[in-house]
């Protein structure tokens, strides 16, 4: 048990670490995407919003400083803390030259209260050059990098036009492990076509893996993006909230006891969400897992193969 939880979570781990809750502040570092600019695709990820997965952030317009300040301001209204992490969140965040992330990162984790650093991206945008970058950067703070694979089926990854194949995230992975860098691994539920044995098939290939985190997902509809119009076109079926808390329970039995969760459910902006409608209840989402897995007697790691 970890503490209240039956899962390793991560707000366990940061209390662990610094003693006191860590806050993520979502910082918007003005980058793009090879998804977006013509390198592999212009469309972006088929559920991806205008904004990269960064709908809560600050204003990209604002300095780092500036936005970290602000988020400080806002985030100090729902916890007291000083422990906080610069989470670059919006689209791929090494995706620029070395000269300009080592900028914007120090930027970062020179500010006041700043006490580690986030980092999510794709498996193809870490170069040897940057993969140095964030050696250099891992020894100076407390770092993670976050990868985007949603499922390790190729043939789901090319409707969801993630842009590259499962083999280039083990590769990556394995860089990231070997180079001592924390990993956080990004899984969606609930993709067309998906049945819950794909999704877990998705849960066993990372739990083979040494990573430090998983962030679990259920697929957002939203509004102005290409995912919605299949949506408005074909009415795939959205997974219920119970088929959602019972597949995480599934999914927290395989994940290896000392793997971070950083996340159960995801955050939809309300005026952009069509579908499921249930995730804006997410302390109840949240309730509910922690319900199942009582109901179950089960922790995290209880199915993990020996």
């Amino acid at each position: 048990m970890w503490n209240d939880k039956r899962y390793h979570s991560l707000d366990y781990e940061m209390k662990k670490i610094f003693g006191e809750k860590g806050i993520k502040l979502s910082i918007d570092g003005n980058f793009t995407c090879p998804n977006r600019d013509g390198t592999i695709g212009r469309k972006g990820c088929i559920f991806c919003s205008e904004r990269g997965s960064g709908d809560f952030n600050s204003q990209k317009e604002k300095s780092i400083p500036e936005q970290i300040e602000e988020q400080k301001q806002i985030m100090s209204k729902k916890w007291k803390s000083n422990t906080y992490i610069a989470y670059f969140q919006n689209y791929t965040n090494t995706y620029d030259t070395v000269e300009s992330l080592r900028k914007k990162f120090y930027e970062a984790i020179n500010c006041e209260d700043i006490k580690g650093l986030a980092i999510a991206t794709r498996p193809d945008c870490i170069s040897p050059e940057i993969l140095r970058l964030l050696s250099e950067l891992n020894s100076k703070t407390f770092l993670w990098v976050e990868l985007g694979l949603q499922t390790i089926n190729d043939n789901t990854a090319v409707f969801l036009r993630r842009g590259y194949k499962t083999e280039q995230f083990d590769i990556t992975c394995h860089t990231l492990e070997t180079a001592g860098i924390r990993t956080v691994v990004h899984l969606i539920f609930g993709i067309p076509g998906e049945t819950k044995k794909e999704m877990l098939k998705s849960v066993k290939h990372i739990s083979q893996k040494n990573i430090w985190g998983v962030k679990l997902h259920m697929l957002h509809v939203l509004r102005n993006t290409d995912l919605a119009k299949y949506y408005q076109k074909t009415h795939f079926k959205i997974l219920t909230c119970e088929q959602y808390v019972d597949v995480v329970c599934d999914a927290l039995e395989l994940l290896h006891p000392d793997t971070i969760i950083h996340r159960l459910t995801g955050d939809g902006k309300k005026s952009d969400l069509i579908e499921p409608r249930w995730t804006l209840h997410k302390l109840k989402v949240l309730s509910d897992i922690d319900k199942e897995l009582k109901s179950r007697d089960s922790l995290q790691g209880e199915k993990l193969p020996l």
